[in-house]
């Protein structure tokens, strides 16, 4: 036997081990069940998972390997240039992240899938070490119990498709750790570390973390502390070092924070509770919905949740305590006031429960309680199964409940409550845990595959990389010429970003901080959008990529088309004062010549014909359905107001009357056709291009130019004017949506850089925290001797007399739980 010394951190080291190991092998088979990515012919990349995660992880590749077009304060290649730090700190902050550098690009969708797979194995072993940290108790059960909240119904079913979430999943046990530390007055300077790695990890869910975490000390508290004169510095220390941490993550947060007020808005829904059947449905292995929470935590563990309030070996305190917590966590998802704290007061769009998880990991730790305190009694276990039997009976009438889900339930309900009372017998330890382990790992795979099965069944899925992706990517990288020109992946795109994903410099761009001024001003040269304007899609028109610098662009066969001698990034415009858009819902053509310079569409020389030689474009941005020349090919419009956003759509060069509009669906009531002269368009760009600046150089967030000396007027960057620029030394001013500075006679450089909007004060909050930690640990050091410090080296403790003195005998009745560990 190791040392006392060694044991209980050995013994935990084994629990957080066998808890990764049981969620890996759970997730992979219900994967694999399921045929889905990368076990079988089905995309695993559904709705944000392909189009904007896995893209953008394809982006931190490039970054890891020096290949980006820009570096992390600013991506040169989405949205024709747009901050990169906020989209950093929501999508790619994890430290699990960077591990996609280990993979070759192409597979990048395997990458995505592996760090998915670790972080909920991770989740598994932080959570199996925080019970053991909490309280002392078998490691063999603490690695189910660990398990079980990482294969929780949330986990599986939501946050494998959104992997960020994962980080607060692994989050609540890390941060609940910080509060068993505030608890006994260690590792003040590991906790504000941690608080601070999991906020940048991923702040939303980091959040919901903390009130959970904050929740669990407060009973904590209560229950091993006596008076305010103990508890109150308890709670002093966990706030502080949770302020503390948060503090230190600024640099990213504030940013972060400031960027989510300049993006477009989104969609804003009010929240409406699910009805109880259906909340109660949940608690079934096996069932899927984005509309109510995923509450499944596997029947070993919910047995034990609802025997604690029967558990005579627990003092009546506790138990109260305990099932009050996690009654209340549940009740506060019903009712709008604490569903919008939960959700930073704002409910989301789409999946209206993401703090499920919270729940499930005080399920958890309830259930440790009980089973720390000792076995259950027959009584308890057959008290606690009926419990559960009348929860799932008043699912019976949802429609979410399914026939595998009842079956399951009830099957694994009867095996569990078997195990826990065969492990009254020493000789039964084995087996029984065995059964636990391939109960939970059976239900959790099959709500693992339920839920793909839901996923692909209603949402959108791409395609993981293959051969399109390939020759695609191929394409892009051989027609590059940045930043002389701006080559663009194009439409129809394989996901919302593209650029991020096979390369080039393009206007797609998806995200949570797509920029307000972005999406407008490319509304108004027509772009088209999905996702209520947060998705806005490359324009496919020689006008605007002129004024875009776009030189290549990619075609639907895989070609690259070329365009001649396009002007630089940065152009110069007459003085005079600066233009505006027309009607934000009106068509795009005068607003694209304005941005020009010069007059070069036509009208129809009869209603819907063009004349003979020049190019048609409809515009019809609520037409859902095809439209061609009378002697052409039809083309789809995909326009499904207010979600969707049909494009300006280019029909090809007319032949006169025989090239005459046709809709081949009931024509919108907004419409508009123009004729592209490329005659005229030829000397436009050619007059760009001869009072161009010259020298120009782009840095990753810089760019330079020189210009003649006398120029007036302004020189304009074709980027989107987001906050940030700094051009000359001044705040750069907007023309027509883009960036730009006024110029003087004697101005004779341009320089522009970007720096995030509160990445200067977010930096100085860091610094000041840091400096606030380092001058209380130098007053701790000095307030406390050395030799009066006590040592924990197990970092698994327990609570205070009071709690845990009933369950000491009840451990030492116990035979088969009160062996080490």
């Amino acid at each position: 036997m190791s040392t006392p010394h060694r044991s209980p951190r050995r013994l935990s080291l084994r629990g957080s081990a066998l808890a990764a190991l049981i969620t890996a092998v759970a997730v992979c088979a219900g994967d694999a069940a399921a045929r889905v990515f990368p076990y079988g012919h089905r995309h695993r990349s559904i709705n944000d998972l392909g189009n904007q995660f896995v893209p953008f992880h394809a982006h931190l590749w490039d970054l890891l390997h020096g290949r980006a077009e820009g570096g992390l304060l600013f991506n040169w290649q989405s949205g024709f240039g747009t901050s990169f730090l906020p989209d950093f700190g929501t999508y790619l902050s994890s430290p699990f992240a960077v591990l996609v550098a280990l993979f070759p690009r192409e597979d990048i969708d395997l990458a995505v899938y592996v760090v998915t797979v670790l972080k909920t194995a991770a989740a598994a072993a932080a959570m199996a070490w925080l019970l053991r940290a909490q309280r002392r108790g078998p490691w063999w059960a603490a690695g189910l119990l660990g398990a079980s909240y990482a294969l929780c119904g949330w986990s599986v079913i939501e946050a494998s498709y959104n992997p960020m979430w994962l980080d607060g999943l692994i989050a609540f046990p890390l941060l609940c750790l910080t509060g068993e530390w505030a608890l006994r007055g260690r590792r003040p300077a590991a906790a504000v570390l941690v608080v601070a790695l999991c906020w940048t990890a991923n702040f939303y869910t980091a959040y919901m973390a903390t009130l959970g975490a904050a929740l669990v000390l407060l009973v904590r508290v209560v229950l091993t502390r006596q008076g305010v004169r103990e508890r109150l510095p308890v709670v002093l220390r966990g706030a502080g070092t949770t302020l503390l941490g948060i503090a230190v993550s600024a640099p990213v947060l504030v940013p972060l924070f400031l960027s989510s007020k300049q993006a477009y808005p989104g969609w804003t829904r009010q929240f409406d509770p699910v009805p109880w059947p259906d909340l109660f449905a949940r608690i079934l292995p096996a069932t899927y919905s984005f509309s109510s929470p995923a509450l499944f935590v596997g029947t070993g563990t919910l047995l034990l949740v609802a025997a604690l309030p029967f558990h005579g070996a627990v003092p009546l305190r506790t138990r109260l305590w305990w099932a009050g917590l996690t009654a209340a966590v549940l009740l506060s998802f019903q009712w709008t006031p604490t569903h919008l704290a939960w959700h930073v007061f704002a409910t989301p769009n789409g999946s209206p429960y993401r703090q499920t998880f919270v729940l499930a990991g005080v399920a958890v730790i309830a259930a440790w309680t009980g089973l720390a305190a000792g076995l259950p009694k027959p009584r308890a276990l057959a008290a606690g199964a009926a419990l559960l039997a009348a929860a799932a009976a008043a699912a019976v009438g949802s429609t979410l409940a399914t026939t595998w889900g009842f079956g399951l339930f009830f099957g694994g309900l009867a095996l569990a409550a078997g195990a826990w009372w065969s492990l009254r017998r020493r000789r039964l330890v084995l087996p029984a845990a065995g059964v636990l382990a391939l109960v939970l790992i059976g239900q959790a795979a099959a709500t693992t595959a339920f839920g793909h099965k839901g996923k692909l069944g209603g949402l959108d899925d791409y395609p993981s990389w293959g051969a399109a992706h390939t020759a695609r990517s191929a394409a892009l990288a051989g027609a590059e010429g940045w930043p002389a020109y701006r080559t663009d992946p194009s439409r129809p795109a394989l996901t919302g970003n593209d650029p991020l994903l096979l390369g080039g410099e393009g206007g797609a761009y998806y995200s949570s901080h797509t920029p307000d001024v972005f999406t407008r001003t490319m509304a108004a040269l027509g772009a088209g959008w999905t996702s209520r304007g947060r998705n806005v899609q490359s324009i496919d028109n020689p006008v605007t990529d002129a004024a875009f610098a776009v030189g290549a662009r990619l075609r639907p066969d895989g070609t690259v088309s070329r365009a001649q001698d396009v002007p630089p990034l940065v152009t110069l415009r007459p003085p005079g004062p600066a233009p505006s858009y027309g009607a934000a819902d009106g068509p795009p053509f005068a607003n694209q010549e304005l941005l020009l310079g010069a007059e070069v569409y036509e009208d129809p020389v009869a209603p819907g014909v063009c004349r003979a030689g020049t190019e048609v474009y409809l515009w019809a941005p609520e037409y859902n359905a095809t439209a061609r020349l009378a002697d052409g090919r039809a083309l789809r419009l995909n326009g499904n107001a207010p979600r969707n956003r049909a494009a300006l759509q280019p029909l090809g060069a007319s032949r006169g009357a025989s090239s005459a509009l046709v809709f081949d669906a009931p024509a919108p009531p907004r419409w508009a056709l123009s004729c592209l002269d490329r005659a005229r368009l030829a000397p436009a760009v050619a007059a760009l291009r001869a009072t161009a600046p010259t020298a120009l150089r782009v840095g990753s967030s810089t760019v330079s130019a020189t210009v003649p000396a006398g120029t007036t007027g302004r020189a304009v960057l074709s980027t989107p004017a987001i906050a940030g620029w700094t051009c000359n030394g001044r705040p750069a001013t907007p023309y027509l949506g883009l960036v730009s500075v006024p110029l003087t006679p004697g101005t004779t450089t341009v320089s522009c850089s970007f720096r995030p909007p509160g990445l200067v004060p977010g930096t100085a909050v860091a610094a000041a925290a840091l400096l606030a930690l380092a001058g209380l640990l130098v007053a701790e050091r000095r307030r406390r001797p050395r030799s009066g410090r006590t040592a924990d080296p197990a970092g698994a403790g327990a609570g205070a007399p009071a709690e845990l003195g009933a369950a000491a005998a009840a451990r030492a009745r116990a035979g088969a739980l009160s062996g080490p560990g």
